[in-house]
């Protein structure tokens, strides 16, 4: 990323309201934390706590009053965590990503299947784009009403690559394919990091949790 590229992601960060060092120390602490399960933990717990404690982090700064003013709102309705820009213009999830994470030039999908709720709000990020305004709302209707299903939502994107470094990277999702997001209106590299020193990605928690599949067999 060129030195112009750079000073681009880091005003359109600043429009929506974060830093690359928030993130940077939210993937720092949740790789400390993951590091903590064992053999003896399930065997998705690393990944799961990881996913969690990314989510949990920007939660916890971005809606304490003595480190950020003025302060976010926190949901994790629908079982998606999600941090609400005080203006309700926009929310921010931490999902883990898979493909070129953090490279422009590669694509990128998430990881893990998203059910119909992360579906709609793909769909609603896409409406968003083609009307052209932004979604403002009250405080209640942005903590309670149905004004966060239609707000814009981004995903903080981490990979753990095969050389064992950690990619981050802000992106909007417009499209899903399957149950996979895997098409993007715009793309913010972050940062490459050192090895977190564990398997992050073997699952995250789902989304949703109407989307169960059961066999239906025939009886004589």
């Amino acid at each position: 990323m060129t030195g112009s590229e750079a000073h681009e992601v880091e005003a359109r960060l600043k429009q929506l309201g974060v830093e690359k060092k928030l993130f940077a120390d939210a993937l720092d602490w949740a790789g400390a934390e993951a590091r903590l399960c064992t053999g003896f933990d399930a065997p998705a717990m690393a990944g799961i706590t990881f996913w969690s404690r990314t989510n949990r982090y920007l939660a916890e700064h971005l809606t304490d009053p003595a480190e950020q003013d003025p302060i976010w709102k926190y949901t994790a309705r629908d079982s998606i965590l999600r941090v609400v820009h005080p203006s309700g213009s926009h929310a921010i999830t931490a999902v883990s990503g898979s493909g070129g994470v953090g490279d422009l030039e590669r694509p990128v999908r998430s990881k893990n299947p998203k059910g119909r709720v992360m579906a709609q709000l793909v769909e609603n990020n896409t409406k968003y784009e083609r009307s052209g305004q932004g979604v403002f709302s009250s405080r209640d209707e942005v903590e309670f009403g149905g004004e966060l299903d239609s707000m814009p939502l981004w995903f903080l994107l981490y990979e753990r690559n095969d050389d064992g470094t950690l990619s981050a990277e802000l992106s909007r999702p417009a499209k899903m394919e399957g149950q996979y997001v895997n098409k993007w209106s715009e793309r913010l590299p972050l940062f490459t990091r050192t090895d977190p020193g564990l398997d992050i990605a073997l699952l995250d928690a789902p989304d949703d949790g109407g989307d169960l599949d059961f066999e239906v067999r025939k009886t004589d």
